[in-house]
């Protein structure tokens, strides 16, 4: 989900009231959002421990696109890891100490993906 874009009086362009009946303001329409190539986006795959409980999670960031596409990786990596997780905010979040693995089925799949942290 996608946050709608916050909106000043100076989006509007100095219209902000109109009398005629028959006015029909235009807006310009925003790129359609689009996920790059998997080779074009760059991972970064991190062990995480905080504010989980001292539950170990491995966070993958840096995904760019729209987030059904992020759904739809965050489905896959999970069903290969056989463990659960999220997706959300660009990061995917699968339980447990899955570094490797999910390394291994990200270059598969043709993304840059690197570890990170310690």
């Amino acid at each position: 989900m996608s946050n709608p874009k916050k909106r000043s009086l100076s989006d509007l362009g100095g219209i902000m009231y109109s009398t005629d009946p028959s006015f029909n303001y235009e807006q310009e329409q925003d790129a359609a959002e689009t996920t790059p190539a998997n080779n074009q986006q760059d991972l970064r795959v991190t062990l995480d421990r905080k504010n989980r409980g001292g539950k170990a999670v491995t966070l993958i960031t840096g995904y760019r696109g729209i987030d059904a596409d992020l759904e739809i990786l965050a489905k896959m990596l999970k069903t290969k890891c056989g463990v659960g997780g999220a997706a959300k905010d660009g990061e995917i979040i699968i339980q447990g100490d899955f570094r490797d693995k999910v390394m291994l089925i990200l270059q598969k799949e043709g993304y840059k993906a690197k570890k990170s942290g310690g």
